[in-house]
């Protein structure tokens, strides 16, 4: 098994890349919506995300209001520090149930948005990067996912800098390309991935 960690800025482009590798076969392992799982209505995670912000951060319908949410720990990065201490461990946990489950053989992807922040590059046989400059990150929030530039900016600026990113990848994707480029790169990048979890896979 190899154990890849796929990682990017927010707006990079990060979930197409992780959908065309799987259209290659990989098995992906999304931090994003397992983060979203462990913090369902009636879960542990929920419960203690609650005692820790208040019943505000909760929607009409008893979930977790997202929006809300964020808005209060993107602006505090104390406040942010709390929720992962609350929601990572879960993370982590479901994650290993999910990569255990895997074929020797198979190249297991796992997308982090947070690696660099969080130090957990070292938890990976190889870290690949999807990159863009800042200026097509911030078009893609404000364009694309309708953010205003003010947030857009907030939600860059609490992530890694480019350049942090960059030292801890393996393999960098170039995401400032057409869809045909980007497909062709993804395309390489697979072979090379499945040749490494051949040579890794016991004999």
């Amino acid at each position: 098994m190899l154990k890849v960690c796929l990682t990017g800025g927010i707006g990079a482009g990060k979930s197409e890349v992780s959908r065309l590798l799987v259209g290659h076969g990989a098995v992906l392992i999304d931090a994003d919506r397992i983060a979203r799982e462990v913090v369902a209505p009636g879960t542990p995670g929920l419960t203690a995300v609650v005692d820790a912000f208040g019943p505000d951060v909760l929607a009409a319908d008893g979930s977790l209001d997202r929006p809300k949410l964020g808005a209060i720990v993107f602006a505090d990065p104390e406040r942010l520090a709390v929720l992962n201490s609350i929601v990572h461990p879960l993370v982590g946990a479901r994650s290993r149930e999910l990569e255990q489950a895997a074929a020797d053989d198979a190249v297991v992807i796992h997308d982090v948005p947070l690696l660099a922040e969080n130090g957990l590059a070292t938890l990976y046989d190889l870290v690949v990067v999807v990159d863009t400059a800042p200026e097509t990150q911030l078009d893609r929030l404000t364009r694309l996912r309708g953010m205003t530039e003010q947030d857009a900016r907030a939600r860059m600026a609490a992530q890694a800098t480019r350049e942090k990113r960059l030292e801890i990848a393996d393999i960098v994707i170039d995401n400032d390309v057409p869809l045909d480029a980007l497909r062709q790169r993804v395309a390489q990048v697979w072979a090379d991935l499945v040749r490494r979890a051949r040579q890794a896979a016991p004999s």
